[in-house]
Formats: C-alpha cells, structure tokens, sequence
C-alpha cells in the first residue's frame, strides 16, 4: 500500500518540485496539493513541466484532509501560526519553511526579528540534512527543511567542524533567482536583475544561524550575492585552518565523512574544465558537490561547494528525508544526474 502524501503550499517553486519528485516515487500516492491563490485550477497552470503528468487540481486549504505524511511549504510564519491544525491531519510532517530550523527561541527571535509563534514546537523538530541528522530522522515524525545556502556551507565544512580543524571562515555564496520564490517582486523583476551581480547580503544573513547551530559557534563571516542564474548556489569559503594541514589529510577527512553518503561527491580533478563544483551540472538533481584547493603559501583552505538551491537545497532534501521517515531506500525518487550541457 502506498503512503499517502500531500502537500500544502505546492504552487511555489519548492512546492513544485516537491510535487515532480514524488509523482516519480514509486512508493508514494500524492493524495492532495493546496493552493490559495489556484485552488479548483490544475496543477500544471503553475508547473506547466507537469503538464499530462498530473491530472490534480488545486485544493483550498480549508478543505485538507487526512493523510500519512505532509509537507509543508508556505511562506515563513504560516506553518508555525498553524502547527497545531496542521499536525491533525498527518502523524508525521516536513515543513519546508525556517519556521522550525532553529531551536532556540532566542536564536529565532534574534535573526527573523520577532518572538516565535509557537516555540513549544522546536523541540519536536528534528533539523532535515541527513548527512547529519540521519538516525534522528528515521525515528522523527515532525522535519525541519533546511537553508539552501546553510546547506551548502554546512556540509563543505561539517568535515573540517569535526575534527576541530577550522580557526575562522570566510564564506561567499552565490545564488540564482530561484532561491527569491516564486512571488515576484522589484528585485526580481527582469530589467533589474539581468546582467546583474547584486550582493543583497553583506552581512547578517539568516541561514548564518543553522551553520551555527549545526557546526557550532565557529567564527564566521558570510556574504550572499545574487548572480544570473535560475537555480543554483556555489559557497565558496575561505577557511583558515588552526594549522597547516596536508592534502591527505584534507581527502582522509573528507571522505571518512561522506564516503558512504548517496548524494556527496568529492570533485577535485587536475584537469579539464569541471575541476571543482558548478552548480549548472546540478540541475534537477539531489547532488551537492564539494572540492578544495590549499594555498600552499599560508594556513588558508579554499572550500567549494554547489548544490541546486531548489533540490538538495530544499526540496530534494525533504524527499530523502520522507524517505528516511518511512522506511524507503534513501535514493528512492532522487536518481536524477542533472543535465550536461544544459
């Protein structure tokens, strides 16, 4: 018997893709998909590459019914302002928003700039990267998603966090227009952003409270800077390591840690033009990649990673997750390679 999912928020980017990933999982039924704005219209009006593929209609979120698992992907804020109707409908739920990443109400309050709405419920969630949370995850009925751009910083340096190797970071992240959502705004607007290398971030970005709730309190400076692209995100980040430390040892470490991992790969070669990571290759796909360069002149280690913002960034993450929650392999709906050239 297929597990019954539905998803509400799902006329969004993430919501879409949530969508196209589990209509291509075997072990899963897509029960209900919600729309405010498109309820009683079919889903490919907003996700038009799911058209023939999805005969749903969107459904008012008044009119949610039971089910075995829902995500959740609204705006932040809303699934915290309605937890408690929202965990009457399934046993077991993966919120996609940052309404349940952090879980200190402090820590809440400090970086989204208003009290919790429901701080009773974070320490029921349990944080969505598998790569770090996998045991707690299979045993978890209520996920975290996770930040796109704390992922790719998290799992570049979780290794190095580890085995107490980092003395300061510094962290630059580039990310396509994807990572804005799918309401438009000027900022997304085409005149403004074609062309354009904007940094909307200098300092104090949100997604700096998960690299310190999941690394610890190491010190770190992150800038973010939208670049021209639709989905993507390449953190590249300047570590300055507490001693010099040899290339060896810098691929022993990396691949004691993700050896094992479905959906890290190590992309360090000595030729070619695809010598580190490139998010374009990543396209669709639930991969996050990870490369690094020493600076044979001082203590500093060049860390690369790329990830899609919307898959292993968001949605894809949330797909293993379910897997993990209900007992699917790891890998089930997320085999996608991604697109060369695309």
């Amino acid at each position: 018997m297929k597990l019954r999912v539905s998803i509400v928020g799902a006329s969004g980017y993430v919501g879409g893709e949530i969508l196209r990933l589990l209509l291509g999982h075997s072990g899963v039924e897509v029960a209900q998909v919600t729309s405010r704005k498109l309820a009683g219209r079919f889903v490919h009006t907003a996700h038009p590459n799911l058209r023939s593929i999805c005969q749903l209609q969107f459904s008012p979120l008044e009119e949610l019914q039971d089910c075995d698992l829902l995500f959740l992907a609204l705006p932040h804020g809303e699934a915290a302002r309605q937890i408690d109707r929202f965990v009457r409908r399934a046993p077991k739920l993966i919120d996609l928003s940052a309404d349940f990443r952090l879980r200190d109400p402090a820590a809440y309050k400090k970086w989204y700039g208003e009290p919790h709405p429901a701080p009773e419920w974070l320490a029921r969630f349990t944080y969505g990267l598998p790569e770090l949370h996998r045991s707690e995850i299979q045993s978890a009925t209520c996920v975290s998603g996770v930040g796109c751009n704390a992922t790719a910083v998290n799992l570049a340096l979780w290794p190095l966090a580890k085995a107490g190797m980092i003395e300061s970071v510094v962290a630059d992240v580039k990310v396509g227009s994807s990572e804005g959502g799918a309401q438009f705004s000027l900022a997304t607007h085409h005149a403004e952003r074609s062309g354009s290398f904007r940094t909307y971030a200098a300092t104090g970005h949100r997604h700096q409270a998960e690299i310190r709730q999941e690394l610890g309190e190491i010190r770190l400076s992150m800038t973010v800077t939208a670049v021209e692209m639709v989905r993507g995100a390449l953190a590249t980040l300047h570590v300055f390591l507490r001693e010099p430390v040899e290339e060896p040892i810098l691929w022993q470490t990396y691949r004691q840690a993700y050896g094992r991992e479905p959906f890290l790969r190590l992309v360090k070669d000595k030729s070619g033009i695809h010598r580190l990571p490139d998010p374009k290759l990543l396209a669709g796909a639930n991969f996050c990649d990870i490369g690094f360069q020493r600076d044979p002149d001082s203590n500093r280690l060049v860390v690369i990673s790329a990830l899609d913002n919307l898959m292993k960034g968001a949605a894809g993450t949330a797909v293993q997750c379910l897997n993990l929650m209900s007992g699917f392999p790891e890998k089930q709906g997320l085999e996608f390679a991604g697109l060369h050239p695309a």
